[in-house]
């Protein structure tokens, strides 16, 4: 991975080019809660598919995870701060504008860059998040409890072993998760929704108890539709076929 520096954080990322040179145009990937780069899209083939595309694919290590700056106050993982992360991403690389694709936190951190920084973002693919972006946050705020406990045999919440269980998988750092999740818990208001003009793609398994409704979500945005994930829940969603064939055909279609 390459390395870059904002305002004192070092980020993490990747940048593939395209298998064919027909396009090139650029896409970034930011990733959700306790995963990394490699686990959201690389293992699920998100980079094989979309450069196979034509796409050059940008993927970082959100602060506090990966190989990325890792931080212990809630209050450097407000959404805001880490959409900075993605914002200066893509300056650093000269990119003035890029499709842009989040799953669950990252599907969150994509639609405040969308609001914050509409110059950058050519369009918005939010993944496993539907209306929760508006009513509530989805993922519990005891999940941090869970990753600070001793161990994951005394977490007892199924949604807290679940995330104190992948997390231990990656390797996370148990208290900088801990503290971004306790700090990425802002909601967009309907008006904001609304601010966003450029396309938008909203994927949600049809079994995911997280996300929220997609349709609901899709219907705020001046330019959104949603698509149905038959049968995947929150985890399962993410490299499924239908998911990945919807963002293509998005892709090829937006203006």
């Amino acid at each position: 991975m390459k390395v870059f520096d904002n305002n004192g954080a070092p980020i993490a990322y990747i940048d593939v080019p395209p298998t064919t040179w027909d396009r090139g145009e650029p896409i970034l990937l930011i990733h959700g809660f306790a995963s990394t780069h490699a686990v959201n899209w690389l293992n699920t083939l998100w980079v094989k598919t979309l450069t196979h595309a034509g796409r050059r694919v940008i993927a970082l290590d959100n602060r506090g995870h990966g190989e990325s700056a890792k931080l212990y106050r809630a209050q450097d993982y407000v959404t805001d701060i880490m959409a900075g992360d993605a914002a200066a991403l893509l300056e650093h690389l000269g990119i003035g504008r890029a499709d842009v694709m989040g799953y669950s936190m990252g599907a969150r951190i994509t639609a405040f860059l969308a609001l914050g920084r509409p110059d950058l973002v050519r369009s918005a693919i939010l993944g496993g998040l539907g209306i929760r972006l508006v009513e509530g946050v989805g993922l519990p705020v005891g999940i941090a409890d869970a990753l600070e406990a001793p161990s994951l045999a005394e977490v007892t919440d199924p949604m807290g072993r679940m995330f104190r269980a992948f997390a231990d998988a990656n390797k996370g750092d148990l208290a900088a998760l801990a503290a971004c999740m306790r700090g990425t818990r802002q909601t967009l208001k309907p008006a904001g929704i609304a601010a966003i003009k450029a396309p938008v793609l909203v994927c949600v398994g049809t079994s995911d108890p997280i996300a929220g409704d997609p349709h609901a979500l899709a219907a705020l945005f001046p330019n959104g539709r949603a698509i149905d994930i038959p049968g995947r829940d929150h985890n399962l969603a993410v490299g499924d076929k239908v998911y990945k064939q919807a963002v293509l055909d998005f892709l090829e279609t937006r203006p």
